[in-house]
């Protein structure tokens, strides 16, 4: 029986016109987007960027065959593709380093001497050649599967049921048994790292901390991340000599810190039960200010992020973090948002419960605190119907993802003529957002009884990444801020995968750009949302000073 689909060979010339437009976006996916990029990332973003468009292509030339439409396909145009694209690919080599310097301007880094294109290259075409064969080995499996087919279905209704098929076969593979085999089998990997303790980390000897000796957390349950927490600054000392004295002489104190390790129960509600358990244990309630601070995907909790508000309280603080997972936010974010949303929620109900039945005068002030994929579960972690008898007094959330529901609807809700990237929402009395460059002028506007601060660089793609940039104009690039390159050009399909390239890249980037949040914009954020007493712009600066000649 003839077969009404011919396979071609697997080594057969590429598409012209495809070629061309894929060259197209591999050049400009070397032009500027949000943050700096290593030569591998450009390389790797480039090979991509090529890809995605010359597939595109090569769908659009098969659905064209599909129809049956008149072909044209001479021999020069083969050849003059094949040296129109080399051309194109060529100038945007050329071109690279002045593009990569005008990402550095905006940033306010240094120019580069050279952004390496023959790494680039190099990187690209690791990607590119696999790809390539790959997309002809699908090509191979569609054509057999459609001959099939086409025993018992017309010819263009069984290419139709081969390729849904095919497509339906890798999306369940790729999209769930796959997804969340590597997921877990990363997490499984990561929680061994985890595990190892460093030779020169004692456990704290402040009973005020978890993993001290009078703790309920074994020193060694709390994880590589939760035992970086306890031990950090500040101790007392370190805020006597940074901080204002007060009026009545009252000493500084040495700030709670509980942290409980995935390791320290066996599940969410274990691990929360003992997270009230700690902070009752270290008398955190009596202190001024108990913050609920989420961590990021592998428990980190980024050390200016609590120590700012510390210093501010002049220890008079006390916080709790909960481990829920050992991945980097970013790929969690990509493979599974939800992630840790269950250990959130169970943490602010128990803690929540316990301190609303404490006398109202006398409680501390509660908030909600978290850093990237932190933010994110930290923004599910209150259901409003527990927060309407006893709201907590406000959150602080820096770097939101750009899944944060609530951070998504407040952006939405702006009022006209505020940017995207710095937002304002009514009257500023519930939700305002700050950037490096400071919050906007409010003006005699007071901020209600709840108050709630976001923090946000745009120069960070952990936040305004968007699945939508892949067909449409992001709202931040109009007007764009002050640390985005006006060279910067959306451009469909290409703009996405720059995006998704920073968004990996967003946690490399030198402080104050991108996903790397200096101290100082975490201590004015503490400071205009909590007010704490005694301090005077001087000293208010040389604590900036202070962190930042430790380069945070």
């Amino acid at each position: 029986m003839t077969r009404p689909f011919t396979q071609e060979p697997i080594l057969s010339p590429l598409l012209p016109l495809a070629l061309i437009a894929a060259a197209l976006a591999f050049t400009t996916a070397l032009t500027p987007s949000l943050i700096p990029r290593a030569g591998a990332m450009q390389g790797a973003l480039a090979g991509a960027a090529f890809m995605a468009v010359y597939w595109l292509g090569a769908v659009l030339a098969g659905l064209w065959r599909w129809l049956g439409l008149p072909q044209w396909r001479p021999r020069w145009l083969l050849w003059a593709g094949h040296g129109v694209a080399l051309v194109i690919i060529i100038y945007g080599l050329t071109r690279v380093t002045d593009w990569q310097n005008a990402v550095n301007a905006a940033a306010g880094l240094p120019p580069v001497e050279t952004a390496r294109p023959f790494t680039i290259s190099g990187v690209a075409l690791m990607i590119i050649v696999p790809l390539i064969i790959l997309g002809r080995l699908l090509r191979i499996l569609v054509l057999a599967k459609a001959n099939q087919l086409a025993r018992f279905l017309p010819a263009r209704l069984a290419l139709a049921g081969a390729l849904i098929t095919t497509a339906a076969l890798f999306w369940m593979v790729g999209n769930g048994v796959l997804g969340g085999a590597v997921l877990r089998g990363l997490d499984s990997a990561a929680q061994q790292v985890d595990s190892l303790i460093p030779d020169d980390l004692p456990p704290p000897a402040e009973p005020t901390r978890s993993g001290s000796s009078e703790s309920f957390l074994a020193w060694d349950s709390l994880g590589a991340a939760g035992r970086r927490f306890v031990t950090g600054f500040p101790d007392r000392a370190q805020i006597e000599a940074l901080t204002p004295t007060p009026p009545d002489g009252t000493p500084a104190q040495t700030p709670v810190r509980v942290y409980v390790g995935l390791n320290s129960a066996e599940t969410p509600e274990e691990r929360a039960a003992l997270a009230l358990a700690e902070l009752i244990r270290t008398e955190a309630f009596s202190r001024n200010v108990l913050v609920i601070a989420t961590p990021t995907g592998t428990g980190f909790v980024q050390p200016a992020s609590l120590s700012t508000l510390e210093f501010l309280w002049r220890g008079d603080v006390a916080s709790v973090s909960v481990q829920y997972s050992y991945l980097a936010s970013w790929l969690t974010l990509l493979v599974d948002p939800d992630y840790g949303v269950e250990t959130a929620r169970a943490v602010f109900r128990e803690i929540h419960d316990y301190w609303r039945t404490l006398p109202a005068e006398t409680r501390p002030r509660l908030y909600l605190h978290g850093l990237s994929l932190g933010s994110l579960n930290s923004e599910l972690s209150a259901d409003v119907w527990e927060l309407l008898a006893a709201p907590h007094n406000g959150a602080f959330w820096v770097g939101p993802t750009f899944a944060n529901t609530l951070w998504q609807d407040f952006t939405a809700r702006r009022n006209p003529g505020t940017p995207a990237w710095r937002p304002v929402v009514g009257r500023g009395s519930l939700v305002r957002f700050a950037t490096q460059d400071g919050m906007p002028d409010h003006g005699t506007q007071p901020w209600g009884p709840v108050r709630i601060l976001y923090l946000q660089y745009p120069s960070d793609a952990i936040s305004f990444f968007s699945p939508e940039s892949l067909w449409r104009k992001p709202d931040w690039l109009s007007p764009r801020a002050p640390d985005v390159s006006p060279a910067f050009r959306w451009v469909p399909v290409v703009s996405f995968l720059q995006l998704l390239a920073d968004f990996v890249a967003a946690f490399r980037t030198p402080v104050g750009v991108g996903h790397a949040y200096a101290a100082r914009h975490y201590m004015d954020g503490w400071y205009a949302l909590t007010e704490p007493p005694g301090w005077a712009p001087q000293q208010l600066e040389a604590l900036r000073a202070w962190y930042a000649d430790r380069g945070l």
